[in-house]
């Protein structure tokens, strides 16, 4: 993980699926499995993308060579804007 992404993780909970773990709906509405700590990879019933980057051992779904696949479908980013992200279409 390059250091910038680092410093910038500890400003901002960064979820497993990119967004900041504050716009999540889940830590608003204080019901993220993880509590306060966000959304990490690990086996979660509630999350594709984390127990899927869990298996795949990822920190994110985005450092992926698959990313954007269908379970990124399933998260709170638009799969349109993954795929502009990644230039892949």
């Amino acid at each position: 993980m390059c250091l910038e992404l680092r410093w910038i993780m500890n400003i901002i909970k960064i979820g497993v699926c990119g967004i900041g773990c504050e716009k999540c709906p889940r830590i608003a509405q204080n019901k993220c499995p993880n509590g306060k700590n966000g959304c990490i990879p690990k086996e979660n019933k509630f999350c594709k993308i984390a127990t899927c980057a869990s298996a795949k051992k990822m920190r994110f779904c985005f450092e992926c060579r698959e990313f954007p696949c269908e379970i990124t479908k399933t998260g709170p980013i638009s799969y349109g804007y993954c795929q502009y992200l990644t230039g892949k279409e």
